[in-house]
């Protein structure tokens, strides 16, 4: 086989991927979804040989679940693994904010004064709602994992944990209420960064992110209450 058409076939591959995430993060491909790589390959108009590499790399990013002799299905994450989820992010998410504020400049305040002001805005016009961010540059957790400044912690929050929390997040809605105290939340990182508290800032992110846990545990037990 050519090196042409292995990258070909591995371009098609990504581009598959790409909609399959978008397709499962949207909620259009449910949770437990079966995902048959002849209806895909036919879907898609490829062959089934990019299909079964767009499933293993949503595999390894956990959005998929891949099990021998029964084929792929959309993950379907329990409480077990929310927590285990949660337990990670709070670890790179403290060690990002940690050294965010270590690179902290003269700009970093104006930085998070424009987006939480934004973010304010947002929740005040639904002050009981949750906290429903935009992603990339208004995403908050993302604008710190990028201020960190280290490639490895970046690519495991953006490729495989927030993927991860959005697809929990398809099944379990946002909580309500929230938006109001993690905006609160947020000021008191965002002032600890720019100050260059690195100590602060990580011991904060740390809470707010067992705080963001309790709130959807609660919620996950009231989910489950609903079933019964």
């Amino acid at each position: 086989m050519s090196t042409i058409v292995m990258k070909s076939r591995g371009l098609a591959a990504e581009r598959l991927a790409d909609a399959l995430r978008e397709d499962i993060l949207s909620g259009r491909l449910p949770s437990g979804e079966r995902l048959g790589e002849v209806a895909l390959a036919e879907r898609f108009e490829v062959s089934r040989g990019p299909v079964r590499a767009a499933l293993n790399i949503l595999s390894e990013a956990g959005l998929v679940t891949i099990v021998p002799n029964s084929g792929a299905r959309v993950r379907e994450m329990g409480r077990a693994d929310a927590r285990a989820l949660y337990e990670v992010r709070a670890a790179l998410e403290a060690e990002a904010a940690m050294l965010a504020a270590a690179r902290a400049g003269p700009e970093t305040a104006a930085l998070f004064g424009d987006l939480l002001d934004q973010h304010a805005g947002e929740i005040a016009a639904h002050p009981e709602g949750a906290y429903l961010q935009g992603a990339g540059d208004r995403d908050f957790h993302m604008v710190i994992a990028r201020m960190a400044g280290n490639p490895i912690i970046l690519r495991y929050l953006a490729r495989e944990l927030y993927p991860q929390l959005s697809l929990l997040r398809v099944k379990h809605r946002n909580v309500t209420g929230r938006g109001a105290r993690a905006l609160n939340e947020h000021k008191r990182i965002a002032t600890a960064i720019a100050d260059g508290d690195a100590e602060v800032a990580g011991l904060l992110m740390r809470r707010h992110i067992r705080n963001s846990w309790t709130a959807l545990e609660a919620q996950l037990s009231e989910t489950a209450k609903e079933v019964e």
